[in-house]
């Protein structure tokens, strides 16, 4: 009688990597090279233009692990080229606070240029062809963390106390309550109140560097985006745990 061998299991298939885009090799020096050139000339540090530049780097490797997993194209365009600008003058204004000079009219500049390009990239994208969840991800994380450096100087710079981390912090509340309950970390549908409370945050976090800012009038504006910003996570959180 012949014995029927048992059939091997099939074997998982390991999720495959691609390269990353073209045009990155080119895009990561570039961004260093902002990234300290804005750290020494701009805002005059040298200790912490280094720390600055190795924050940017250590971004700019999670950029690239994450291209290779989930980006789609084979261009990085110029889009994503400015998404990754915008990480190194995020991680630039990291220098002042290492060098104990919170806030000021560069640290104000600077984060203006990079709410700018906030638009910028997102019609890029959308003109040449590559629009990408990866790339709405990655300039929603630069915005949180630019409001997270920004927060930290107005907290050490400005006279707004500890309130305004509220301004900073909750995108990353949000993350980790999503690591307790995952539903919370859903897609979420388009909402211009949601991206207009984002401008509402970044105005407020920029308007807080600036030396000339009544301290009633600063304590005021960080209260109201503070409130509008809880306001409009909680609103996600109700629709998400209502379609979930």
């Amino acid at each position: 009688m012949q014995i029927s061998r048992p059939e091997l299991a099939a074997p998982r298939p390991v999720p495959r990597t691609r390269p990353l885009p073209e045009g990155m090799i080119l895009a990561l020096p570039a961004g260093l090279a902002l990234n300290l050139g804005v750290g020494v000339l701009v805002l005059g540090q040298g200790t912490g233009a280094l720390v600055a530049g190795g924050a940017y780097l250590a971004g700019a490797v999670l950029v690239c692990v994450a291209m290779r997993k989930h980006y789609p194209h084979t261009r990085l365009g110029a889009c994503n080229a400015v998404t990754l600008m915008r990480l190194a003058l995020t991680a630039a204004l990291i220098a002042p606070l290492v060098g104990g000079q919170a806030a000021g009219w560069a640290v104000a500049a600077i984060a203006t240029i990079s709410l700018t390009l906030d638009g910028v990239d997102g019609y890029l994208a959308r003109r040449s062809g590559l629009c990408s969840d990866f790339g709405g991800r990655f300039d929603m994380e630069v915005d949180a963390a630019l409001a997270l450096v920004l927060a930290l100087h107005a907290l050490s710079g400005s006279p707004v106390g500890f309130e305004v981390l509220i301004l900073g912090v909750m995108r990353y509340l949000f993350v980790g309550a999503g690591l307790i309950w995952p539903w919370i970390m859903a897609p979420l549908p388009v909402s211009y109140w949601r991206k207009g409370v984002c401008v509402l945050q970044l105005a407020t976090l920029i308007a807080l560097q600036i030396p000339l800012m009544p301290q009633d009038l600063g304590i005021m504006l960080a209260r109201v985006a503070s409130v509008a910003l809880i306001w409009s996570f909680a609103r996600d959180v109700v629709w998400l745990g209502r379609n979930r």
